[in-house]
């Protein structure tokens, strides 16, 4: 366990376990402490299922290869199943991180890639710092195949979720979903997407969106705690996927660089791919975590 500090912020990272980030918490002016991600009092971090807290990396892809399949219109192959539809948001999350760099409050760690079944060949870095506002993650993978690969990366957030949870986000579109997420198309979103005034999170249904055209900018407002917490991220980030099953006490807004099934489904690589990486060429990404006091706009 790595702990990080930075005047109000304390980060806890848990390097063997995915390089996960297991709580953030944040003493507001008012002296009380919060907890900026959901982090369940003795959620232990692991890699044989997701963890359902924290936020941690994915890659070489974000969210789902159905049956395994990693196509992107000129090569295809199949990569280990982790998950009963597939394969599940990269090999990161279950992989252990080398500490490379470490000071009060930044860290940097990766993990490397160089055998499996599969052509994935890779170095993956992540780079966590605090700063008296926020946090802020800077992740990369770099091609080490000899051979052009397909890849994408994303940061897979969970927050806590309350009865008075709001999130604001606008986006230019979305995928439309079939039978279990598989992409069947796209549609626009004119008046900027189902969170553009904001409104109270919960429907008492499963929330599952993939978002194209994100502006890079969401709010998750909770006035019960007195917190708000700004998630921003880079141009590369900016298809983020936005989900909770029904009553869950968390929801996930996840900043990632294609759209959902994008490695094996055609609607979802038709409008937002992977990026096809020659050897030793690098896709990057940001993003942070920044709170501040109240829950009014």
């Amino acid at each position: 366990m790595i702990e990080l500090s930075a005047g109000p912020l304390v980060a806890r990272i848990v390097p063997e376990a995915g390089g996960i980030v297991a709580a953030l918490d944040w003493r507001g002016p008012d002296g009380r402490w919060r907890k900026l991600l959901h982090a369940p009092d003795g959620a232990v971090a692991g890699t044989a299922s997701p963890n359902l807290f924290g936020s941690w990396a994915m890659v070489p892809f974000a969210n789902r290869a159905f049956d395994g399949l990693v196509d992107d219109g000129e090569r295809a192959f199949r990569v280990p199943a982790n998950d009963t539809g597939g394969a599940i948001h990269g090999f990161g999350w279950q992989a252990a991180w080398e500490v490379v760099a470490r000071g009060r409050g930044h860290t940097a760690l990766e993990h490397r890639r160089t055998g499996g079944p599969d052509p994935y060949r890779y170095l993956a870095r992540q780079e966590v710092g605090l700063d008296q506002d926020g946090m802020t993650i800077a992740m990369s993978v770099t091609n080490e195949a000899d051979t052009a690969l397909p890849y994408g990366i994303g940061h897979h957030p969970w927050f806590a979720c309350a009865p008075d949870t709001r999130l604001g986000m606008t986006a230019a579109g979305a995928l439309v979903f079939g039978d279990a997420f598989r992409a069947v198309g796209a549609v626009a979103l004119p008046d900027g997407g189902p969170y553009a005034a904001t409104p109270v999170f919960a429907t008492g249904a499963e929330t599952a969106w993939s978002f194209l055209g994100w502006d890079g900018r969401a709010r998750i407002e909770t006035p019960s705690l007195g917190l708000a917490i700004d998630l921003t991220a880079g141009e590369t980030l900016r298809c983020p996927v936005v989900w909770a099953p029904a009553g869950a006490d968390f929801l996930c807004v996840e900043p990632q660089s294609h759209a959902i099934g994008s490695p094996s489904e055609t609607a979802a690589r038709a409008v937002a791919p992977l990026r096809r990486l020659a050897p030793g060429e690098t896709l990057e990404g940001w993003l942070r975590i920044a709170p501040r006091l109240g829950g009014a706009r």
